[in-house]
């Protein structure tokens, strides 16, 4: 038997040659490595072997025979390092899943730098390359950029930090649990089998062999009840083994016959008329929702195409009357053009997992989700028991982007095994489901006029969008230019676009980041036409007074007085600078409640709420110890259970603006039961009143449900209200079936970018990047700048990196690894300057709406416009692929 030494201890490592050195410190306890790729990319799961860096998920366990490791734990064991300090101290994290291995790579640079350098500072450039073998999904690189220069420098030798984020000591050392990292006694692994055809019918399932297997303790049917497969990777069984090993052996023991049926993929072949029929009229409730809306109204379908959907549309016909005459006119103003955006995976780095346990009666799931209250629900519903016997947890999330957002199969499949097992089971997704099956931002079609009146006003404009949804409906995207740029007349058309692909799902934003890429873009080429300054011409044609503000805080940047005309530039590489508008709805989820507590002395807040990054936790803290005059660690955050009080989802920007409010009531009426029951008043001129009070307070709890707004300012209406009837009525329907409301005001941004472009090799830099963001009040500062810098960088990855790749004819999804599929890293991340507008929401309890999706929107046609300025072409599809800019180059040149 051979050993190694973790964290200074003996362990035993497995015989057999495959055994991989991740499994053997995961199955030790050790869960702070994390494995995400499987193939050594992302770094996620980087440990020290004789102090250098290695990725665990590739290193044969017997690699290690005789050697010395350390993992994230031991490197906090003893007091933290001065890479930990300055992690939490700059908030060089979110969700933290990917944390510790930056963590384990950036603490051997900087010993190696500091034996070597001393306190000198490393540059942005020797930083990246240290750490390029490491993703972040959630953005976090301009933290991790700040904290690895100062730690190294010697600024963070001496006291641990107060960091802004309450969680940031369990994720710098490994100590959070994230629902993979969950393990009961007797716990069995979950493995689904999935279709390896795009469009089949499955007779003659036999589970049989797959019960035989030895270690196999249950295996259950997922199919659908018509027995139909429409995509590759669509569940037919699922098993659960005492290990992985054996589950997968049981699942390639399961026997079925697929009648094969015609497939169609993707959105061209989609839409031929002699094209395969994805769902029969009988069949489209089937179909998935890409939506984080209930869905629209009824919609005509043809074929594959759903639509058209035009509820949003404002005079339409005398819209296309204009056009059409202005295209006879010729009329130089005119702007039509056909963009085409890619395929973005949410590329989460902890996969959709769930673990499931019955006790008697009661259900217990941990899911990675995010959505804790609403997901008891569901699961209440689905399997006929009370709420009070279900309970599900999420202590930490890592990453969800969207995909999170509803019970999916990870968590139907643990639980219909935990039943039958009756024993604890776990599914976590491989990777591969994760980038295939998990959900997608549509790729689109977007076909644009815009026509500018003579006097310089936006007359007309028509966007029609075609979203390849896969088997799912209800994309919105046309439709969100109604609200934006107000015009005489507007057609605004969408069509879902179905085929045999895995079904699309919301992400940051949905729609939002297509329309604009489209829209902005077309409004940056009519002031070139109209010989204006672009965002002079912002200025004229939208009124939104959160935005006039952006406006005038962008044109007095240098970056954009300073910019220089493209025709001026000569040589290879070339410099431009770009703007561009985004907006999103202000929501919040009616039913929201939070629970304050004096518990022992100690302030505890309580709210059916998770936190997959966003700093739920430390928003809840920072308002409360405002109001007691503590700090944010003196206040117990408790979410992430579903017994607590209900609490809003994350997703469409909404759980600040849905647990401040009630927060600041329960803040209120808490003040009030202390002053009455505390058991001393304070001493005279004593400097922390509430503190004496508090710890001379019997245990009491107060509760307070989400309030309405107050009266806006003048001019101020929800956004939907710009849309008319249509508008607020799916603002009630939106109410009604979700608990969402579109309140008054709204979330905007402003970017402007500055890129380098490479005209010999086509590659695009993004070289600073200005942010300016109308949110209102910012709860948590410092994790607010956090969100921002993380939405720019997955609008640079959404626009010159990230696209699915689909074998056309077989629907397979090829760039099913993160060696395939393109995230940004740490070398891609921008200076960035982030400038917040605190106005304009000042009716809204506490003056705070969100930030994640606004932020993101505007990105990719800033860098669009930016590479138009830079080289005189305009680039209509994205990802802006070298390939695809050279040869707009030379089609120009040819020109």
């Amino acid at each position: 038997m051979t050993t190694t030494t973790i964290n200074g201890r003996p362990f035993a490592l497995p015989d057999d040659p495959d055994a991989l050195l991740i499994d053997v410190i995961r199955d030790g306890g050790l869960t702070g490595t994390k494995l995400v790729c499987g193939s050594g990319v992302c770094g996620a799961c980087t440990v020290l072997l004789d102090g250098t860096p290695v990725v665990s998920c590739l290193l044969p366990a017997q690699a290690a025979a005789g050697k010395s490791l350390t993992t994230i734990e031991g490197i906090g064991s003893t007091g933290l390092h001065p890479v930990q300090k300055a992690f939490m101290a700059h908030d060089a994290l979110q969700c933290g899943f990917c944390t510790p291995g930056f963590v384990v790579e950036a603490t051997a640079f900087h010993d190696g730098w500091r034996a070597s350098k001393g306190a000198a500072t490393p540059s942005r450039e020797e930083i990246a390359a240290a750490l390029s073998g490491h993703l972040c999904r959630c953005g976090a690189y301009e933290g991790i950029f700040r904290a690895v220069a100062e730690a190294c420098s010697g600024r963070f030798d001496g006291n641990d930090p107060i960091p802004p984020r309450l969680e940031a000591r369990d994720k710098v050392t490994g100590l959070a649990r994230y629902t993979v990292d969950i393990h009961h006694d007797g716990q069995l692994e979950g493995v689904i089998l999935r279709a390896h055809v795009a469009h089949a019918r499955i007779t003659g399932l036999d589970l049989a062999p797959a019960r035989a297997v030895a270690g196999v303790a249950a295996v259950v049917p997922l199919l659908d009840d018509d027995n139909m497969i429409r995509f590759v990777g669509a569940p037919i069984a699922a098993v659960a083994a005492k290990d992985r090993r054996t589950a997968l052996k049981a699942i390639a023991a399961i026997t079925f016959r697929p009648e094969p049926l015609p497939a169609v993929i993707g959105l061209d072949a989609a839409r031929r008329d002699d094209a395969p029929v994805v769902f029969e009229k009988k069949d489209r409730k089937r179909a998935g929702n890409v939506s984080e809306g209930a869905g629209g109204a009824p919609v005509s379908w043809k074929g594959n195409v759903r639509g058209p959907s035009a509820p949003f549309s404002q005079k339409a016909k005398q819209a296309r009357s204009w056009l059409d005459e202005a295209r006879a006119q010729r009329n130089p103003l005119l702007v039509e053009e056909t963009f085409r955006v890619s395929t973005q995976q949410h590329a989460s780095l902890e996969p959709h997992a769930a673990v499931a346990r019955f006790d008697g009666d009661q259900l217990t799931v941990h899911i990675s989700t995010q959505a804790i209250h609403e997901s008891m629900e569901k699961i209440a519903k689905r399997y006929g028991l009370p709420h009070d016997k279900v309970r599900v947890i999420a202590d930490h999330v890592g990453g969800g982007f969207g995909s999170k957002g509803s019970v999916g199969l990870e968590t139907i499949a643990a639980i219909e095994l935990a039943r039958a097992a009756k024993a604890p089971v776990r599914v976590a997704f491989d990777r591969e489901e994760e980038l295939s099956v998990t959900g997608y931002r549509p790729a689109a079609e977007l076909k644009l006029s815009l026509l500018p009146s003579p006097e310089g006003r936006l007359k007309a404009l028509s966007l029609t969008a075609h979203a390849d949804t896969g088997a799912a409906v209800n994309s919105l995207i046309a439709g969100l230019a109604r609200l934006i740029y107000p015009a005489e007349a507007k057609e605004l058309v969408d069509f879902d676009v179905l085929s045999n692909l895995p079904p699309g799902a919301p992400f940051r934003g949905p729609g939002g980041p297509p329309m604009s890429f489209a829209l902005e873009q077309a409004v940056d080429e009519a002031a070139l036409r109209m010989k204006v300054d672009p965002i002079q011409l912002r200025k004229l044609w939208d009124p939104d007074p959160n935005r006039q503000r952006l406006y005038d805080w962008a044109a007095g940047l240098d970056v954009w007085k300073s910019r220089k005309p493209a025709a001026s530039q000569e040589g290879r590489y070339r410099r431009g600078v770009g703007v561009a508008t985004g907006y999103w709805l202000y929501l919040w989820q009616t039913g929201s409640s939070v629970e304050l507590a004096v518990e022992g002395g100690r302030i505890v807040a309580s709210c059916a709420v998770q936190d997959i990054g966003t700093g739920t936790r430390s928003v809840i803290a920072n308002t409360v110890a405002k109001a007691f005059d503590l700090e944010p660690q003196d206040v117990e955050v408790r979410i992430g259970r579903s017994n607590l009080p209900p609490g809003p989802g994350s997703g469409g920007s909404r759980v600040t603006a849905s647990v401040v409010p009630p927060t600041l009531l329960a803040i209120d009426k808490l003040k009030a039961e202390i002053k009455r029951t505390a058991s001393r008043t304070p001493a005279p001129g004593s400097n922390a009143p509430w503190r004496e009070m508090i710890a001379a307070s019997p245990n009491i709890a107060v509760s307070a449900r989400r309030q309405e707004d107050g009266k806006p300012p003048p001019g101020v209406r929800p956004a939907l209200h710009e849309a008319g009837i249509m508008g607020r009525v799916f603002g009630w329907v939106l109410r009604l079936m979700n608990h969402m409301v579109v309140g008054a005001g709204v979330p905007s941004s402003v970017q402007v970018m500055e890129v380098e472009v490479d005209t010999w090799l086509g590659h695009v830099r993004v070289l600073n990047a200005y942010t300016g963001l109308a949110i209102g009040k910012l709860a948590a500062p410092t994790l607010a700048r956090s969100q921002a810098a993380g939405a720019v960088i997955q609008g640079i990855g959404y626009a010159l990196y990230e696209a699915r790749e689909t074998d056309p004819l077989s629907g397979h999804i090829l760039s099913g690894s993160m060696e395939d599929y393109r995230i940004p890293g740490i070398a891609d991340m921008p200076k960035l300057d982030v400038h917040f507008d605190e106005a304009g929401f000042e009716h809204v309890p506490g003056g705070s709406v969100g930030i994640g999706e606004v932020a993101t929107v505007p990105t990719s046609p800033a860098i669009a416009n930016a590479i138009r300025d830079a080289i005189g072409v305009r680039l209509t599809e994205i990802p802006f692929r070298p390939d695809r800019l050279v040869a707009a180059l030379k089609g120009r040149d040819a020109a």
